[in-house]
């Protein structure tokens, strides 16, 4: 078996020195381009929410006239209808003059349009002891007092007892500038974020750096509190609204606020800490 000549050795070894340079020059400069390390980050959910007292109120209440029940086999009278829409049109007239009176303002007061609709009602019983079914025709009307003023609710309340509504429907509380309420409620989950925040930095010896992220975890809630007044005026008596309290409105915020860590134990340990969500 012949040897291999000497020169083919020195050039095998120079090829394989080659790849083995270039191998190593290529790693060398795929791990300098590579992307940096993900810096270390706090990541902190917050809630908070505000109570506003309401200053803004709406009544509403119904008026209604019904003509005579006849039999379901007969037909309403139409002069009968046209008596009970002049005596409608008449207490609705002096709905709004009471309105006015104590001092409302007519842009304030709202008339809804008319509604006709039949009722079925209970009549006498025969001489087989059966009930029949009679039916009338209701008209009505609805009203709606807008306040900007809640210590108003009371007097407004008085006279539209006086007025002789038929029912009262209840009471809605709200505000007459939600934005700046709603504003106020995401400002202090902001600051919980924040407070948060440089509470778990300090305890772990790190600074906060710069924001990274800031979302909404839930957007500020508002909804308007009601207040149930249903009942029929003829059972009123001269009960008062004066004793009655709007409470308050409770609107929530909720947020979610990254930062970026800086400091020697942050740059020990790269990546994220994740704060705790937020009880209640």
């Amino acid at each position: 078996m012949s040897s291999v000549p000497h020169s083919l050795k020195r050039l095998r070894y120079g090829v394989i020195g080659s790849a083995l340079f270039a191998l190593l020059a290529t790693s060398t400069a795929n791990t300098a381009n590579a992307a940096p390390a993900t810096p270390p980050s706090l990541h902190v959910q917050a809630q908070s929410w505000v109570e506003v007292e309401p200053d803004k109120a709406t009544l509403s209440a119904r008026l209604w006239e019904n003509t005579p029940a006849v039999s379901t086999l007969e037909d309403t009278d139409s002069d009968e209808l046209s008596n009970a829409r002049e005596r409608l049109e008449k207490r609705a007239s002096e709905l709004i003059k009471a309105m006015e009176e104590i001092g409302i303002e007519q842009r304030a007061i709202n008339a809804g349009s008319l509604n006709i609709y039949p009722e079925h009602v209970a009549g006498p019983r025969n001489n087989n002891d059966e009930q029949e079914t009679l039916i009338r025709t209701r008209l009505e009307r609805p009203f709606s007092v807008e306040l900007t003023n809640i210590g108003q609710l009371g007097e407004v309340f008085d006279a539209l007892i006086g007025a002789g509504v038929n029912t009262l429907d209840g009471v809605q509380f709200d505000l007459q500038d939600r934005d700046a309420a709603t504003d106020e409620a995401l400002t202090k989950a902001l600051e919980k974020a924040r407070h948060k925040a440089d509470l778990m930095a300090s305890t772990l010896g790190v600074r906060l750096g710069q924001v990274q992220r800031i979302e909404e975890t839930q957007a500020p809630i508002f909804q308007p509190r009601m207040m149930a007044m249903r009942a029929e005026s003829d059972s009123m008596g001269s009960g008062s609204a004066s004793d009655y309290r709007p409470g308050t409105i409770r609107i929530d915020a909720g947020v979610n606020v990254e930062w970026t860590l800086r400091g020697q134990d942050a740059r020990a340990r790269p990546g994220r800490i994740a704060g705790e969500q937020e009880q209640q």
